[in-house]
C-alpha cells in the first residue's frame, strides 16, 4: 500500500479527516491488489480474488474515532483501535491466502508454497525431475532401533504392515537434530521411511510439477488425521554432512512416489518407494493404530 493507515490524533479535526481518507482508500488499495494478482488475460472485469476481497470488506467493522477524554481513555481507545484493525487486515489477508491456494487462475501465476511438519512443499510446473532415480538404501552399518533412538532423542515407529526393518540409520541434520530411516526390500525394490521431529523450519523441500492430494487416515478429517500423497516423481532438497561430519550442504535428487504425514503431532513420516496410494496408505494407519 502506498501510505501507512494510522489514526489521527485525538482531538485532531485535520488529523482525523486525514485518518478517515486514507481509511476510505483502504477497499480500493486492496481490489486494485486482487486484480494485479488474477492470471493475465482473465476473462471479465472482476477477479476471483476481488470478488473474496469484496466479500471480506462489506462485512468489515468500522474504524471508531478516538474523542478528546483524558490520557488514560486515550490509550485505551487506540488499543481497542488496534484490536479493530488488525481484526479486519488479518481476515483480509488469509482470504487473499486463502484464494492464492485454491484458485487455478491465481496459482499458475505465483509458486504456492506450504510447510507440513518440517517439509516445504513448491508447486514449480517448471521442476522436471531426472527420470530413472531409484530410492536410495540404508548405507553404512546398520543400527539397532534402539541405539537409533538413543542417538535421534525419539523411539522410531516402525508400520506393523512392513514389518521390521532390514536395516536403520541416523543421520545428523543442522541445529542438532536427527533424522532416522528404516529400510526395506519389496519384490526388489527399496522402500524408505524417514522419521524425524516436526518443527516449523524445514528439513526437506520438495519441489513438484502438480499439487499434492490431500488422504484422510481415519474417519476424523482434521490436520491430525490427514497425509500428503505425491504420486508422480518430484524434486527433493535434503541436507548432505561432508565425510567430517562438520559441512552441511543442500542437495537434489529426484524423489518417487511419496506420502506424508504426522504421527502424534510431534513426529513427521516421510514414505518413499511404494507406488500404490493403498499400500501407502495402509502402512501409514498401522503406524498409526500400533499405539506407538
Amino acid at each position: 500500500m502506498s501510505e501507512p493507515y494510522e489514526p489521527g490524533g485525538a482531538g485532531s479535526s485535520s488529523g482525523d479527516r486525514d485518518g478517515r481518507g486514507r481509511v476510505s482508500r483502504l477497499p480500493e488499495e486492496l481490489r486494485a491488489l486482487g486484480r494485479s494478482l488474477d492470471e493475465p488475460g482473465a476473462a471479465g472485469s472482476e477477479s476471483m480474488v476481488e470478488r473474496v476481497l469484496e466479500q471480506i470488506l462489506a462485512e468489515r467493522v468500522p474504524v471508531p474515532v478516538a474523542e478528546p477524554q483524558g490520557r488514560g481513555e486515550r490509550l485505551r481507545g487506540v488499543r481497542r483501535w488496534a484490536r479493530v484493525r488488525w481484526r479486519a487486515l488479518t481476515a483480509g489477508l488469509c482470504g487473499l491466502l486463502t484464494v492464492l491456494v485454491l484458485t487455478p487462475p491465481v496459482r499458475a501465476a505465483v509458486t504456492d508454497w506450504f510447510g507440513f511438519g518440517g517439509v516445504e512443499v513448491r508447486y514449480d510446473p517448471s521442476a522436471v525431475p531426472s527420470p530413472g532415480a531409484e530410492v536410495p538404501g540404508c548405507d553404512g552399518t546398520s543400527l539397532t532401533l534402539a541405539e537409533a533412538g538413543r542417538r535421534a532423542g525419539f523411539a522410531p515407529l516402525v508400520p506393523p504392515a512392513l514389518g521390521t526393518p532390514g536395516a536403520v540409520m541416523v543421520t545428523r541434520e543442522p541445529k542438532g537434530r536427527f533424522l532416522v530411516t528404516l529400510c526395506w526390500r519389496e519384490q526388489g525394490h527399496t522402500v524408505r521411511l524417514d522419521e524425524f521431529a516436526a518443527q516449523l523450519d524445514p528439513m526437506f523441500t520438495k519441489m513438484v510439477p502438480e499439487q499434492p492430494e490431500y488422504v484422510p487416515l481415519g474417519a476424523s478429517t482434521d490436520y491430525a488425521n490427514q497425509a500428503l500423497w505425491f504420486p508422480r516423481p518430484h524434486l527433493l532438497e535434503l541436507w548432505l554432512v561432508d565425510e567430517h561430519g562438520d559441512r552441511f550442504t543442500r542437495s537434489q535428487r529426484t524423489a518417487g512416489p511419496t506420502l506424508l504425514w504426522m504421527h502424534g503431532g510431534d513426529t513427521t513420516l516421510r514414505l518413499e518407494g511404494v507406488a500404490s496410494r493403498s499400500r501407502a496408505v495402509e502402512i501409514a494407519k498401522s503406524v498409526n493404530q500400533s499405539g506407538n
